[in-house]
């Protein structure tokens, strides 16, 4: 008889398309995805993966086995889903992720209430950006994600994930004290046109809506410096690097050297969790949603 957990491992694999990656989905270690792949092919009799370079890669029967898991794993957790909705007890396990500043901002409240309330819901969490969150629920590898999009540039969703909006986030423009503008209160961002504009990464969600948005105004912006992490950005600007964006959700403390100015017209970002259509039924999933519109509108007052 095919063993449940093994055939996790290989759908980690086929998913992840390396041990390295399927072991970090798993949350166990590399060596143990390895003998969890070799004692599965010595029950199949079957080779199903092959060396690859420096890595590996499904055979033909690993590839046809894999699908078969895919299969049976999903057929699994609907079981698990419809018992834990028949039961409609708040118990067993819920992966949540958030995007940095959100698992800062809301986070550690929505916890606090889950623990309080359901002691018997063992609860996972991560930061993750929106997109990898995204992802990361449509495999299969979370239960619930709590993402952003902004006001001009939705976060495209695939089709078979649910989501509750959480809150609207204002965001400011953060600027070193000494800055020509920094004893204003609010300021346009074509005011800021010949300013060094400190951004997220290449290709990051965020960093496309900022090109986008100060394009919008007639700016053409330089970026010399970037960094994922909100502290950091403030850091750069406090040192006099340049200006950026700041949404407020999570941003306390400021550090000094800095002033945040309103942007005129306002610019803000849309803050929601999101799960899965076929687990909506989950009693932990509405637990967890109503445990972070719990905190959102802590946020919020």
């Amino acid at each position: 008889m095919l063993n449940l957990e093994r055939l996790r491992t290989l759908d980690a694999l086929a998913r992840h398309g390396s041990v390295v990656a399927a072991s970090a989905a798993l949350h166990v270690t590399t060596s143990a995805v390895s003998q969890q792949l070799g004692k599965l092919e010595r029950e199949t009799g079957r080779q199903l993966i092959a060396r690859q370079g420096r890595g590996v890669r499904l055979t033909d029967a690993g590839q046809l086995l894999a699908g078969h898991a895919a299969r049976i794993l999903s057929q699994v957790e609907q079981a698990e889903v419809d018992l834990e909705a028949q039961r409609g007890a708040v118990v067993g396990e819920l992966r949540l992720s958030a995007f940095p500043t959100a698992a800062r901002g809301l986070v550690p409240a929505t916890l606090a209430v889950l623990a309080a309330a359901h002691p018997a819901l063992r609860v996972r969490s991560r930061e993750l950006e929106a997109g990898e969150g995204v992802r990361a629920v449509l495999r299969g590898d979370l239960d619930l994600a709590v993402v952003l999009d902004w006001y001009n540039k939705p976060l495209p969703l695939p089709a078979g994930l649910v989501k509750a909006p959480l809150l609207d986030d204002p965001a400011d423009v953060a600027v070193p004290v000494d800055h020509p503008l920094a004893g204003r209160e609010s300021v346009e961002l074509a005011e800021l046109a010949e300013d060094h504009w400190i951004t997220w990464g290449e290709g990051e969600f965020c960093h496309e809506w900022l090109m986008v948005t100060l394009r919008a105004q007639g700016i053409e912006p330089h970026t010399p410096h970037r960094a994922e992490e909100g502290h950091t950005q403030l850091a750069l600007v406090a040192a006099g690097l340049g200006v950026c964006v700041v949404p407020r959700l999570g941003r306390d403390p400021v550090p000094e050297g800095i002033r945040t100015l309103a942007v005129r017209n306002g610019i803000r970002r849309h803050v929601y969790a999101l799960w899965r259509a076929d687990a909506d039924r989950r009693p932990s999933i509405r637990a967890a949603v109503a445990a972070l519109e719990e905190a959102a509108a802590g946020v919020r007052s």
